[in-house]
C-alpha cells in the first residue's frame, strides 16, 4: 500500500480494501524520510514492495519534499510526517485519546520515557514529547492494519517506535547503522532497544558486534546481519573504464564527522608538492562555510570543488569520472558510497573506521588511512593519481566483484524479507483481516506542504515539548 493508492482517515492512512498477493502490510519509520543521505531506504522498500509486500512510510519529521531526484519527491508525496507545521493539534488529539481510552497502557510508556530520559543528556519534556509522537504512530498504525514497524537508525525513531508498542502497537524491529548509536548507547536506550525489539539488523559484522556489547545476552539471537542493497543501475551494467584525467571524488554530507578539513589539509600538502589533480565534494552540510575559506586560504580554488547536493545519476557520473573515490570520515559505519564506488570499478580511499575494513582491502581494492591524519591521506591520494590504468583496472575488477558478492540488493531483500515472515506468524495475519480502524470520519491525503528544514526539524518539536508541558503535567496524566 501507498499513500498515493490507500485510503486515509482523518488525516491517518487506513488499510487498502484488498491486500497484494504477499499477504503483509509493514510500516518503516525513519527520522527523516525522504533524504538524500538515506536513499537506501527507498530501495530497500522498493525491494520490497517488488516481492509483494505492502509498505507504509512514517517520519518522524517532515523534510521539506526540497529534492533533486524525482524519486526522493515521489517517496516524499507517499510519506506521513509526524511533526512540521500546524500538526501539534493532532499530537494533542491522539495523546489525550490514548491517555483516555488507554490509561494502564499510557502510564507504562511515560514509566519507559522517563526511564530512557535518566541516562539522556536531553530535557524530560522532549522524552515526554516522544510519548506524544508514539501516540500518533500509535493511531496511524492501527489505522492501516499495520502488522510490524520497521525502523532504520536506532536513535529517537526507534524510541518512538518502542513507546508506541508499548501503547498497543504491532512489534517493531530496527536497523541499527551506526556509528551515532553507538557513541551515544545509553542516551538511546540502545539495550533497551534490543530487548524490546522483534529483531534487529546490523548493517555490517561491525555494527553487529557493538549491538552486542549492549545488549543483554538473552537478544544476542535477535541480531542479524543484512548489508544495504546496492540499485541496480549500479550492478547491471559493466564498469566502466578508468577515466585518464586526475579527478577524485568525495560524496557525503559536510560535517564535522566526515573529516573535509583533513581533506582539504591533504590537498594542501598533494599542492605544496606539485601533484596536479582534482577534488569534486558532493554534499552540502554546517561545514560549507568553513571549508570554503579553508579553500580560499589555501589557494585552492582551481583545484576543490563543493558542488552541493546533486541526483543520483549525478553522483553515479561524478564516481565514473574519478580516478578513485575519497572518503576522510572520523567516524562510519559501512558508507554506501564506498559499495556504489566499487561497484563502478573504482577503487576507494578511507579511514579504518567502523565497518569500512569489511569492505576495503589494502592493496586489493583501494587504500586504508588512519582517521585524522592528512599526511596518510595525503600519500593514498598521490599514489592513486599516479598509478597506471591498468593498476586501477585491476584494483576496480576486484572491488567490483567483492562488493556484488556481498551487497546483491535482491538477496539482502530476501534476508529481511525472511526476517519480517519469521515474526508476523500467520495468526497476526488472518487478525489483522479482523482488526477494525479507529472510528474517524473518511478523508482524503492531502499533498504535503514544503515546510522550511528550519521549521521541520526544530519548531514542531518545541511545539510538542509544550503541548506535554500543557497536557501532561498540568493535566496530571503523569504516573
Amino acid at each position: 500500500m501507498s499513500a498515493a493508492s490507500g485510503r486515509w482517515v482523518a488525516g491517518s492512512p487506513a488499510a487498502a480494501d484488498e491486500t497484494t498477493p504477499g499477504g503483509m502490510r509493514i510500516a518503516y519509520l525513519v527520522n527523516q524520510y525522504p533524504s538524500i543521505s538515506v536513499t537506501f531506504v527507498r530501495r530497500e522498500i522498493a525491494a520490497l514492495e517488488a516481492r509483494g509486500v505492502e509498505v507504509v512510510r512514517f517520519a518522524i519529521r517532515d523534510t521539506g519534499g526540497d529534492y533533486p531526484d524525482v524519486r526522493d519527491r515521489e517517496e516524499y508525496a507517499r510519506t506521513w510526517a509526524i511533526l512540521g507545521r500546524g500538526r501539534t493539534r493532532r499530537a494533542a488529539a491522539a495523546t489525550l485519546a490514548t491517555g483516555l481510552r488507554h490509561p494502564a497502557r499510557f502510564v507504562r510508556a511515560l514509566r519507559t520515557a522517563v526511564s530512557v530520559w535518566r541516562n539522556s543528556r536531553r530535557a524530560l519534556l522532549v522524552h515526554l514529547a516522544y510519548v506524544a509522537e508514539a501516540c500518533v504512530l500509535l493511531r496511524w498504525v492501527t489505522s492501516a492494519r499495520v502488522e510490524h514497524v520497521h525502523v532504520h537508525f536506532g536513535t529517537n525513531g526507534a524510541i518512538v517506535a518502542m513507546l508506541a508498542r508499548e501503547l498497543g502497537a504491532p512489534p517493531f524491529s530496527v536497523t541499527v547503522h551506526g556509528s551515532d548509536e553507538f557513541e551515544r548507547p545509553r542516551e538511546v536506550a540502545l539495550s533497551l532497544q534490543a530487548e524490546r525489539a522483534a529483531f534487529v539488523v546490523a548493517v555490517s559484522e561491525h555494527a553487529r558486534s557493538q549491538i552486542l556489547r549492549w545488549a543483554p545476552p538473552a537478544a544476542w539471537s535477535k541480531v542479524h546481519v543484512v548489508r544495504c542493497g546496492l540499485d541496480e543501475s549500479f550492478t547491471l551494467s559493466e564498469a566502466p573504464p578508468p577515466p585518464r584525467g586526475r579527478r577524485v571524488t568525495c560524496v557525503g554530507r559536510l560535517g564535522a564527522e566526515k573529516g573535509h578539513r583533513i581533506l582539504i589539509e591533504a590537498a594542501q600538502i598533494l599542492e605544496r608538492g606539485g601533484i596536479g589533480f582534482e577534488l569534486a565534494c558532493l554534499g552540502d552540510g554546517p561545514e560549507r562555510k568553513a571549508l570554503e575559506e579553508l579553500i580560499a586560504a589555501g589557494d585552492l580554488g582551481e583545484r576543490v570543488r563543493l558542488t552541493g547536493w546533486v541526483d543520483g545519476e549525478s553522483v553515479r557520473r561524478a564516481i565514473a569520472s574519478s580516478r578513485a573515490v575519497v572518503l576522510p570520515s572520523f567516524s562510519e559505519s559501512l558508507p554506501v558510497v564506498l559499495m556504489e564506488a566499487l561497484a563502478l570499478g573504482r577503487p576507494v580511499i578511507a579511514t579504518r573506521t567502523g565497518g569500512v575494513a569489511e569492505l576495503v582491502e589494502p592493496g586489493i581494492n583501494g587504500w586504508l588511512v588512519d582517521a585524522g591524519n592528512a599526511e596518510q591521506l595525503a600519500t593514498a591520494l598521490g599514489e592513486a593519481l599516479s598509478a597506471s590504468e591498468e593498476h586501477l583496472s585491476d584494483l576496480g575488477r576486484t572491488g567490483r566483484r567483492i562488493v556484488l558478492e556481498r551487497h546483491d540488493g535482491a538477496r539482502q531483500a530476501e534476508a529481511l524479507l525472511a526476517l519480517f515472515r519469521a515474526h508476523i506468524g500467520e495468526g497476526s495475519r488472518a487478525a489483522r483481516g479482523e482488526r477494525r480502524a479507529e472510528s474517524f470520519e473518511v478523508g482524503t491525503r492531502k499533498e504535503p506542504k514544503r515546510v522550511p528544514r528550519d521549521v521541520a526539524n526544530g519548531c514542531d518539536t518545541v511545539g510538542t515539548v509544550s503541548l506535554f508541558r500543557r497536557i501532561v503535567v498540568r493535566g496530571r496524566l503523569m504516573p
